[in-house]
């Protein structure tokens, strides 16, 4: 069965991706959303013209990515579309940050994102997609947030790696880098009220961004960036050199 698979599905972007799946790839007979909240994902579903499938995990959690990989295994779905949405980001130095917060970045960010990859790519046919959700932190270190930026600096790393590993399977891959969203994220994150980056930085839409993204996606693009504001910082993070945009990027 053709089946896309999003992850983060419960709110934000992820739940973004999943009302807009259907229009963009109609092709889709079900959608595996995954996320931690059960009754988020429920309430989601009722809300999809595709059938769902909600599945709850923590996928910080090496149990709950081995639950994932063994239901693929049973059910060998055909992975027309997967959506590596679940992440996290904490407003913090790295010397006051919880460990178990910082460790719950990479493990999410980087981790998961990679082990959700490696489970589903055995079932992904030719012209299938994978968008990463990465970020504009990925273009340039950023101090209170260094973790978070040097996680997302993996995702889109990993995603154009991939993308060329993946090349000959005609298997797209593209990486989101996107500028703030009004979510829960920037509330679970710390980041509201305690950033004045953050209060002069351009907001995107998660809808626009969910569309651009799956746009970007079929016409086979390596990233998708929103917002000319974001696009100018990604180019000039490549001209300036990164001991200078650090302090200019300062969260």
């Amino acid at each position: 069965m053709r089946t896309a698979i999003i992850t983060g599905a419960s709110s934000g972007l992820g739940r973004e991706y999943a009302l807009q799946l259907a229009a963009n790839f109609p092709e889709v007979e079900q959608v595996w959303l995954i996320a931690r909240r059960k009754p988020l994902l429920d309430e989601l579903g009722k809300q999809l013209s595709v059938p769902y499938v909600s599945i709850p995990l923590d996928l910080t959690s090496s149990g709950d990515l081995e639950l994932l990989s063994r239901r693929l295994e049973d059910e060998k779905p055909e992975v027309t579309v997967l959506v590596n949405s679940a992440g996290c980001g904490y407003l913090s130095n790295v010397a006051d940050t919880d460990p178990a917060l910082l460790s719950r970045m990479t493990d999410l960010n980087i981790r998961a994102m990679t082990l959700v990859t490696r489970a589903a790519l055995p079932y992904m046919p030719q012209g299938g997609h994978i968008v990463n959700v990465s970020s504009i932190a990925s273009f340039c270190p950023n101090a209170r947030m260094t973790v978070y930026s040097s996680t997302k600096a993996y995702v889109s790393s990993f995603s154009l790696g991939l993308r060329e590993e993946l090349r000959e399977r005609k298997i797209s891959v593209t990486a989101v880098c996107s500028g703030p969203m009004d979510t829960e994220f920037l509330d679970i994150g710390g980041i509201t009220g305690n950033s004045k980056m953050f209060k002069t930085l351009p907001y995107c839409d998660p809808k626009k961004v969910a569309a651009g993204s799956y746009r970007a996606a079929k016409n086979d693009r390596a990233f998708h960036t929103p917002r000319t504001f974001f696009k100018l910082y990604r180019f000039l993070s490549k001209i300036i050199p990164e001991t200078v945009m650090v302090k200019l990027a300062k969260t």
